[in-house]
């Protein structure tokens, strides 16, 4: 018998005592007012394993529902989660692209939910910083020597920008990579986040953390498409402004960090967005990866014609 009981419990196999015979007596279902008054604030309810026992409170209704809430959420948020996992992992690209002879370097795409909406993390690149100081981006950086592979390499980023621990990060999938301006061969990799998770940003090389909407990449309040010339390559870049009215900021996200989110709100939500895209919805990832290869075949054949 636990300890603490005291005088009003009985073990199993003893008699029970009289004052507690009236609780426990009729059906086992039933349910019987404290005293016998009819007028009890609780009711006590004996369970057909627990003749003999304590007699434990009815859970009030007010507590039930709040119970019923909470569970009908946290199921919610599992099936939204788990839907899009499975979208995820359909698309896939493992190491399908590691062997091409270009610089490499990955990004993470931490998704977490913020009331009841799948969000995206990202950041804006410290001032102090050489290389696009000012920018949104998402954690992530140049693969090291002490890194596996693409994932590691994300991980790390993402350790050492915002305090991201890398066992706090489920790891979905690699998604179709891109090139940026340096010409580095940028791999995707999505994961879903703890949705508490409290940044903390290294000031050297991040200066803030927010949240968007993975909608709104689909459905944004103010987008363009801006001409983008890279070594005589022209092409159109997804620009979009989101207003974070909490925190009264407005950011600008653009370039290869807008294309990675777009294309991870198609994949996950399986809809066109409000501007155009090249994209074929039947045939997404092959039509992803031909759109890569045709980029990175036309940067390879600037690179044979100016030598």
């Amino acid at each position: 018998m636990r300890e603490g009981c005291g005088r009003s419990s009985a073990p199993l196999g003893c008699s029970v005592p009289a004052r507690l015979k009236p609780l426990l007596s009729g059906p086992l279902s039933a349910t019987r007012p404290w005293g016998g008054s009819g007028k009890a604030a609780c009711h006590l309810r004996a369970p057909p394993c627990s003749r003999g026992l304590p007699i434990r409170m009815r859970i009030p209704a007010s507590s039930r529902a709040d119970w019923r809430k909470r569970s009908s959420v946290c199921k919610g948020a599992e099936s939204i989660k788990g839907k899009a996992k499975l979208r995820l992992r359909e698309c896939d690209v493992g190491d399908k692209f590691s062997h091409l002879p270009l610089r490499k370097a990955s990004v993470l795409l931490p998704l977490l939910l913020r009331d009841g909406a799948l969000c995206l993390l990202l950041t804006v690149r410290s001032m102090q910083l050489r290389r696009s100081p000012g920018e949104v981006c998402f954690p992530g950086g140049k693969r090291e020597e002490i890194d596996k592979d693409e994932i590691d390499t994300a991980l790390r980023e993402a350790k050492e920008e915002v305090g991201l621990q890398p066992e706090k990060v489920e790891v979905i999938c690699r998604l179709v990579p891109g090139i940026d301006k340096m010409n580095h061969l940028v791999t995707p990799v999505v994961g879903f986040i703890e949705d508490t998770f409290q940044a903390s940003p290294n000031p050297d090389e991040v200066s803030d953390v927010f949240v968007v909407p993975l909608e709104y990449f689909l459905k944004p309040l103010n987008y363009v498409a801006l001409p983008y010339k890279n070594k005589g390559y022209l092409s159109w870049m997804h620009c979009f402004t989101y207003d974070d009215h909490e925190h009264k900021k407005s950011f600008k996200i653009w370039g290869l960090t807008a294309h990675f989110a777009v294309f991870l709100a198609i994949v996950i939500f399986r809809t066109k967005p409000t501007f155009e895209v090249h994209y074929d919805l039947d045939n997404l990832i092959t039509s992803a990866e031909n759109d890569f290869l045709n980029l990175y075949a036309s940067i390879s054949e600037r690179k044979k014609s100016s030598l």
